[in-house]
């Protein structure tokens, strides 16, 4: 096949008067599950690469993180039922009369990846796992024997991409890595993993909302809630005028209703919203380049978990 160059006859990105642009914070549910997952794939392939020097058959991209329960309070609060951790697909268990223990392997990896991203969620309590990687095809898992420079394929993927990202993009990422920088916890401990931050820019003006979960147990009452709250809204303020030359307007936690106790306040216990309001799933949080653009070409295809060497839904969206 060969290569076909044809002029985009659009207005660029920049020159449109309006732009939408979202980032899924890596304490979504979404995030949770598509960095899980993908983690997942990598240590799969290094024990096949150890075992066997190959990497073989296998696509951890069917995840799903099912909400738990929680009891809130102010100053802390308990988890009444864990969240639920679903790993889906296929994997090669066994080679040759060799095993491997991908559910081991599967666990122990979410756990410790939980562990150096969720402040406030203990793997070992917080969180149940259901792992259903079964075994692939018969012709899927041949591909993987054949040998030959190229794997084949009997799939198909259609992948877009653009580069650069608009200012608009950036900002937007920007914000999300700005509030959930190791820095930024230090100084506000108190501000959540599960954050999400939406652009909209009209003409020169950008409305930027952002939720972002406190968390309990450093907070000790309604007012104190506030009182964070508008500390961490001039912190983005700062932030954003050092960082956007647009006109912005910055919307924070928007459902809040102040004298309506715990029911009008975006408080949590661990940090996200997976604890008891929000599934996850992989393939429905940001694209391969970090954000989720409504008004850039873009592809249906989820590249967390797939298997890097054999799955052109991986190779050619990375």
């Amino acid at each position: 096949m060969g290569i076909v160059v044809e002029e985009l006859k659009a207005t660029p990105i920049e020159k449109r008067r309006v732009e939408i642009v979202e980032r899924k914070g890596i304490g979504h549910p979404d995030s949770i599950c598509d960095a899980i997952m993908e983690r997942v794939s990598v240590e799969l392939c290094k024990e096949y690469l150890k075992k066997f020097g190959v990497i073989l058959h296998h696509n951890i991209d069917k995840g799903l993180l099912v909400a738990g329960s929680v009891k809130l309070e102010f100053g802390g609060g308990e988890i009444l039922e864990p969240m639920l951790l679903i790993f889906g697909d296929r994997a090669t268990r066994e080679l040759n009369g060799e095993e491997i223990d991908v559910d081991e392997i599967a666990i122990s990896t979410a756990k410790k990846w939980i562990r150096e991203n969720l402040r406030f969620v203990n793997p070992d309590e917080d969180v149940r796992y259901q792992v259903e990687l079964k075994e692939g095809s018969a012709e899927l898992t041949d591909i993987f024997k054949r040998g030959g420079e190229i794997l084949g394929a009997n799939d198909t993927s259609a992948a877009v991409g653009y580069a650069p990202l608009s200012r608009t993009e950036k900002i937007v990422l920007e914000v999300e890595k700005f509030l959930n920088s190791q820095d930024f916890k230090k100084r506000f401990p108190e501000c959540g993993e599960d954050i999400k931050v939406m652009g909209l820019r009209i003409n020169n003006s950008l409305t930027l909302t952002i939720a972002c979960p406190l968390v309990s147990r450093f907070i000790t009452s309604e007012k104190e809630y506030f009182r964070k709250k508008d500390e961490l809204l001039e912190e983005i303020k700062g932030f954003v005028s050092q960082n956007c030359e647009f006109k912005t307007d910055i919307l924070l936690n928007t459902l809040d209703v102040e004298g309506r106790g715990l029911g009008g306040i975006y408080l949590t216990l661990t940090g996200t919203s997976a604890e008891d309001a929000d599934c996850g799933q992989v393939g429905r949080g940001n694209k391969v380049n970090g954000v989720i653009a409504f008004d850039r070409p873009s592809s249906s295809e989820a590249a967390a978990g797939k298997n890097p060497v054999s799955h052109v839904g991986k190779i050619y969206n990375i």
